[in-house]
């Protein structure tokens, strides 16, 4: 991975939806890696992904939870598809409909060959859930990489961050650099996640 310090993010000349599954037999092929996004609804997911790709309104946001309910492909500079799986946990929806969503989000985390890695969101500000806490042995179970990144940092100082981080960390059971501590807003992590990112595809950041 390349020195936090040096590197730079990828210039986005590219990012647009492609389309939209809530089955194997609608996802696009299997021609380009995959990067998945994942956490629990009203996480900040959709933000941290206009923040990467450096677009205000591709990934539509919302104050309601709940309102990603299938799983949204974005390509990425011709070279990299963003995928938006549903959130999960406290959404306002019957106890049916997030069932279908954590079989939807199972089925693609298992079935993907071009998947490279999920990027798994988590609110610094709050202690893990139980679901997540089972959510990140499930991964590791599955041998599925995953990018941890602490979401909402800008509600925070710095001295809280780091505090906050800590204190999941331990939670988790993992390591204090497995995390990233970012923020859709102000662009923070943005760098570092993408050198995650880029690391684990293979591609390159021209």
């Amino acid at each position: 991975m390349e020195n936090k310090s040096e590197f730079k993010s990828p210039v986005i000349k590219s990012a647009e939806f492609i389309t939209s599954a809530g089955k194997p037999s609608e996802y696009p092929p299997e021609d380009l890696p995959e990067i998945a996004f994942a956490g629990r609804s009203n996480v900040g997911k959709s933000t941290l992904v206009n923040c990467l790709v450096n677009r205000n309104k591709l990934v539509k946001t919302s104050k309601t939870p709940g309102r990603t309910q299938r799983i949204n492909f974005f390509e990425v500079n011709k070279y990299l598809r963003f995928v938006d799986l549903p959130g999960y946990g406290y959404a306002k929806v019957s106890k049916q409909m997030r069932g279908q969503w954590e079989n939807m989000i199972e089925t693609y985390l298992l079935s993907r060959k071009n998947l490279k890695a999920l990027v798994w969101i988590i609110d610094i500000r709050r202690d893990p859930a139980e679901f997540e806490y089972n959510f990140g042995l499930w991964l590791n179970e599955n041998n599925i990489p995953y990018i941890n990144i602490l979401t909402k940092a800008d509600k925070l100082s710095g001295t809280k961050q780091r505090n906050h981080k800590q204190n999941i960390v331990k939670k988790m059971g993992a390591e204090y650099s497995d995390f990233v501590i970012a923020s859709g807003l102000k662009k923070t992590g943005r760098d570092e996640i993408w050198s995650r990112i880029l690391n684990l595809t293979g591609a390159t950041n021209d």
